[in-house]
């Protein structure tokens, strides 16, 4: 009521006018009647024939159409008239059954084009200088708020009519329920539930509960129960196995190329040994070729973008292999040699001692 008085007072002060608006009371097949005629079909016409007829109609009367016919009151007349009947029809497939010779209340006003847009704020609400009508606008919230308060303790106080007219009195003792009382009222609910057996013969009784959180967010549903109906069936999606595969050739690759670094020395690599390393890379190269494709396979068909793999380096693999792998003589010194007795064994141990030091003397002469 206040916000209704400041802004009638607003209108008044703003256009030195008395604000006028008329009603008129007519019928609502009347009203319907005249929306047809206004949109130029008839009364039988369906939703798409009125939608067709108001596009055609708005291209011509629009104010900034250019056309000889525009108008600015014609084009708000056919755009309410177009959305009164929307609104039928949409009531119309609802199932919703409309009383034609029912009264409607019809509001015609006067439009006055503002002349500022300074009233807009506020929610139009009191008049003067800026700092005056935010005054004015925060008294009439707080007069608001009182008013839902009120009305809201005076709902709560009074009793309802299907409150008293119930029989028993199970739903006497739930009537007062406070906000402190709830979690004692469910728990009750729940007991008298169990008592009178309403949670027994439930479906799903004994199975786990379904995991609705195995759903990837990112996979379309179609792919995710392609997925899940194969699993049920003992089958795995192609980009497991094939990741599987993958992972299988390149630790085969990587164990090739130990097995091949195990042959040579320690680094740096002497110039034929260099050159017979890299001879045996290149002839894994086709090898690395395959993987590669396989990758590439993997990433087209793999439904997370943080499961994609970065296609294999031959170089990067090789130089890692050739500087952590076990070289000739590491592998030697693992190797422990074996332990010869009785005097034979004594005699071929001093032998080869005498003779790998003869060796060694000559050696040092030519060296």
């Amino acid at each position: 009521m206040i916000a209704n008085k400041l802004r009638t007072a607003t209108l008044v002060q703003h256009y030195r006018k008395p604000f006028h608006l008329r009603m008129v009371h007519t019928r609502r097949g009347e009203l319907y009647n005249k929306c047809y005629r206004l949109l130029g079909v008839n009364e039988q016409s369906d939703q798409n024939t009125v939608r067709q007829a108001y596009l055609t109609l708005v291209k011509k009367l629009h104010p900034d159409s250019g056309h000889p016919e525009a108008s600015a009151e014609r084009f708000q007349e056919v755009d309410g008239a177009f959305r009164i009947l929307q609104e039928k029809f949409a009531k119309a497939r609802r199932g919703i059954v409309e009383d034609l010779h029912e009264q409607v209340k019809v509001y015609d006003i006067k439009h006055t084009a503002p002349q500022h847009r300074q009233y807009l704020s506020f929610d139009g609400v009191g008049y003067g200088t800026p700092a005056q009508r935010q005054k004015q606008y925060q008294t009439v919230r707080a007069a608001k708020a009182q008013e839902r308060v009120l009305e809201h303790r005076l709902s709560k106080a009074q009793a309802s009519e299907s409150a008293v007219m119930k029989k028993g009195e199970y739903f006497k003792k739930h009537e007062i329920k406070t906000k402190y009382g709830y979690d004692r009222v469910v728990e009750d609910l729940i007991q008298e539930a169990i008592s009178r057996g309403d949670f027994s013969n439930l479906s799903g009784f004994g199975k786990p509960l379904p995991d609705h959180q195995s759903q990837n967010p990112y996979v379309d549903f179609t792919t995710h129960k392609m997925n899940k109906i194969m699993l049920d069936n003992g089958f795995t999606p192609e980009w497991i196995t094939l990741h599987k595969d993958i992972r299988q050739a390149v630790d085969a690759l990587k164990v090739d190329l130990r097995r091949l670094r195990s042959r040579l020395g320690p680094l740096p690599l002497s110039v034929r040994e260099e050159q017979q390393w890299e001879q045996w890379v290149e002839q894994q190269q086709e090898e690395v070729t395959k993987i590669n494709k396989m990758i590439d396979k993997f990433n087209l068909i793999v439904p997370m973008l943080n499961k994609q793999m970065v296609r294999l380096s031959l170089e990067r693999v090789g130089n890692d292999v050739l500087e952590k792998g076990a070289h000739r003589e590491a592998v030697g010194a693992d190797e422990k040699p074996p332990r010869v007795t009785g005097k034979n064994g004594v005699a071929a141990q001093n032998d080869s001692t005498n003779r790998s030091s003869i060796l060694g003397f000559i050696g040092s002469l030519f060296g």
